[in-house]
């Protein structure tokens, strides 16, 4: 080996040391510029970039030392690369890709300016796209590349690879990975950056033109960046080749030099501020379309729900995301949980409780495609993912009575389960444990993943059917109309009695409905039915006063005997308590009190139907003054929210009275002055008599109004007085 050859290939391309501060951009872009002659031709170039990424990850260094590229992702390469057709592309740009190899070879073989190489380069690829000028320059230089390294790699395992190996002398160079080892380093992130920028780029020209256009500001600053960003790819390919070619017959004094490793990181530094920037600038792009494309699927939904269909499919596939070869939905049905019985509405919710989370449940869902849904009546269950435990329980349990009876009228629907979730925040392992446990539990359809629910649609569930935290049960007919924005009231009600939960059945539902101790009280306790039919008189009462809980039960049980009534009491708890009632009820078992719930699930459901009852009413527009049935469920509901105890007590489903503790204390203390009353007009009549008789003038309701569904009327009357309430803002969590 010479080593008189070794200066002039340290300096084979002048300028490279100074190229930040001997470059004129401006000068450098119109002699870009001049060269950029397209002729409309439109090349896909992706699967050309994909071997090239193949071929560079690939030929990564395989001296002691070095790393090699991470297996999964050059299989991912691979399968890109080579089940892309590329063939006929190959073929159309051999030619030009073995020209710009030429080129690059007989450059770096002797001195020249890196420059005026990398115009002449351009002037080959002058009739190219921007995308096309670099991914052809890439190619070209991969093909040198990847030479280089295939004899590097196989020199000590293949016979032919080692006679050229010898002939460029490769052996020598290997055997000092510790003087190469910066090189190759800096070899290897400059290429690194080349790659990213040229994916930008590629990226940039496939922008659809239908949602960005070229004058926009956005798009015009990334569009200025593509010919600089061209043009530092392609001298940088140079330099690269210029490093590879100077390792070949070269000394162990030149190998064992840091300088050219040094030009090579300033390259890297130049081309990756370059990806930096276009790629803000695509990111930006992205944002646009992104927001026009948001735009245009909320309008499309709108118009959508305002056209006639002949079904429902169109309309279930803009609101779950549906591919021709995705199955968006899971069936539900397989979710069994071992030995459940399917008892009349709600006798087994306490076991099904109990099921759901202290037993296995045996998950064997399916995916199916949308059109099962096809011309069936669809209630669409719309929750977050903090869809409560109680609200799941009683609903799985009215869906699964509802199924008994397949050929019933009140059978023929279907629920879909569509989760809204948070966009805002990154979809992490505790948020997919969690949706995948609640898609666990449900007997209905769902969708496979949150992700099919396109951000436009989550915007039309909140600003259109009102979606803020409470589940909502939208209801679409089988021709994808909405029959019923909100069938969740009429659920808890009727159940699945409520079928098809259009207005027009909920009308005609509370035109058979009076104020009686069985729409009260409907099914939370089987036995209340059998205490109706016996005659007997029948106490609900509530709060969480323990202490007042006991002299109660015990004076209304001293009362009963003294007028000598048969007597039933069921205490129904107060709301948002679950554990105080829990604990309460223990008391109230231990010492017999009364009967209580058996699941504070059922306490919940007590409530909750109270509270469906008001949402009814009020979007029918009924008020206290113009509704007996409202004015009884203000009174009921004033009486969870104030701080003292409650009772109502009936005989049969319709003679009913009901006062605050203290009142129904008082009135029970004075037994002896009414008592006369009870055998002439009947025990509950007597109380109701004392009642107006000896009424305080001064008093105090408290009302929280449930919900945030739907607006909250600007003026609420006090069921008692009928004076005007004074108005509060509210907010209550559970208060355990």
């Amino acid at each position: 080996m010479a080593s008189s050859t070794v200066p002039g290939r340290k300096h084979r391309f002048r300028g490279d040391r100074h190229l930040f501060s001997a470059s004129d951009d401006t000068t450098m872009l119109n002699q870009l510029r001049a060269t950029h002659a397209p002729d409309g031709r439109d090349i896909d170039v992706k699967p050309l970039l994909h071997i090239i990424e193949d071929i560079f990850y690939r030929a990564a260094p395989t001296i002691p030392g070095s790393t090699q590229g991470d297996q999964a992702h050059m299989d991912a390469l691979d399968d890109k690369a080579f089940q892309a057709g590329y063939g006929e592309l190959i073929e159309l740009l051999a030619f030009t890709i073995n020209k710009i190899s030429n080129e690059i070879v007989c450059k770096c073989s002797g001195s020249g300016d890196a420059h005026t190489t990398t115009l002449s380069i351009f002037n080959m690829v002058s009739n190219y796209s921007w995308d096309a000028k670099v991914v052809l320059a890439l190619a070209a230089f991969a093909v040198y590349y990847g030479d280089f390294w295939l004899i590097a790699q196989l020199y000590t395992v293949n016979s032919l690879a080692k006679s050229v190996a010898i002939l460029k002398q490769l052996p020598e160079i290997m055997e000092n990975p510790d003087s190469l080892k910066p090189k190759f380093e800096a070899i290897g992130n400059l290429i690194r950056a080349m790659v990213n920028v040229t994916n930008c780029i590629v990226e940039f020209k496939e922008l659809p033109p239908q949602y960005i256009t070229a004058d926009t500001p956005v798009y015009e600053s990334a569009d200025a960046l593509i010919p600089t960003a061209a043009y530092w790819i392609i001298r940088s390919t140079l330099a690269c080749a210029s490093q590879i070619a100077g390792l070949i017959s070269m000394s162990n004094e030149y190998i064992s030099s840091t300088t050219e490793a040094w030009e090579l990181s300033s390259l890297a530094h130049k081309v990756s501020s370059i990806y930096e920037h276009l790629r803000k600038q695509l990111d930006l792009c992205y944002q646009q379309i992104d927001e026009k494309k948001h735009i245009e699927a909320y309008q499309l939904l709108i118009r959508t729900f305002e056209t006639p269909h002949l079904d429902n499919m169109k309309i279930l596939r803009l609101l779950i995301y549906s591919k021709d070869d995705q199955l968006p939905l899971w069936d539900g049905s397989g979710n069994k949980i071992v030995c459940l019985l399917f008892t009349p509405l709600l006798l087994s919710v306490v076991a099904l409780t109990k099921f759901y989370f202290t037993q296995k449940i045996e998950k064997f869902m399916i995916k199916v495609s949308i059109d099962v849904l096809r011309r069936r009546n669809v209630l669409l269950l719309i929750t977050d993912l903090d869809f409560s435990h109680e609200e799941l329980s009683i609903l799985d349990q009215m869906y699964q009575e509802s199924r008994q009876h397949p050929a019933r009228v009140e059978s023929q629907y279907e629920v879909v389960w569509l989760p809204v979730v948070d966009r805002s925040s990154p979809w992490d392992d505790k948020k997919q444990k969690q949706f995948e446990a609640l898609q666990s539990m449900m007997p209905w359809y769902t969708v496979y993943h949150p992700s099919l629910i396109d951000p436009a649609v989550l915007r039309y569930i909140k600003e259109v059917w009102h979606f803020s935290k409470k589940p909502m049960l939208v209801v679409l007919d089988p021709q994808g109309r909405v029959t019923n924005p909100n069938a969740l009231y009429m659920m808890w009600i009727w159940g699945a009695l409520a079928f098809p939960f259009t207005r027009t059945r909920e009308e005609a539902l509370w035109a058979e409905e009076k104020w009686r101790l069985d729409l009260l009280a409907d099914a939370i306790e089987p036995m209340i039915f059998q205490w109706i039919k016996d005659q007997k008189y029948i106490c609900l009462y509530g709060g969480e006063d323990l202490e007042w809980i006991q002299k109660f039960t015990a004076k209304l049980h001293d009362t009963a005997k003294a007028a000598q009534i048969p007597l039933e009491m069921l205490y129904v708890g107060k709301s948002n308590l679950k554990e105080k009632i829990r604990k309460i009820n223990d008391a109230i078992t231990a010492q017999g009190f009364s009967q209580v719930l058996p699941d504070v699930t059922l306490v919940w459901y007590f409530w909750v139907r109270l509270e469906s009852m008001w949402h009814s009413k009020v979007q029918q527009g009924k008020t206290v003054q113009d509704d007996p049935i409202m004015q009884e469920i203000v009174t009921m509901m004033s009486f969870d929210a104030g701080d003292q105890g409650w009772a109502l007590i009936s005989k049969g489903a319709t003679e009913m009275t009901k006062a605050k503790g203290e009142t129904i204390m008082i009135c029970l203390n004075n037994f002896d002055i009414w008592k006369e009353d009870v055998p002439e007009k009947g025990f509950v009549q007597a109380i109701i008599d004392y009642l107006q008789m000896n009424q305080t003038p001064h008093h105090c309701n408290r009302l929280i109004l449930p919900g945030t569904t739907g607006s909250v009327p600007d003026k609420v009357v006090c069921a008692e007085c009928g004076r005007a309430m004074e108005k509060f803002i509210m907010y209550r969590c559970c208060t355990d």
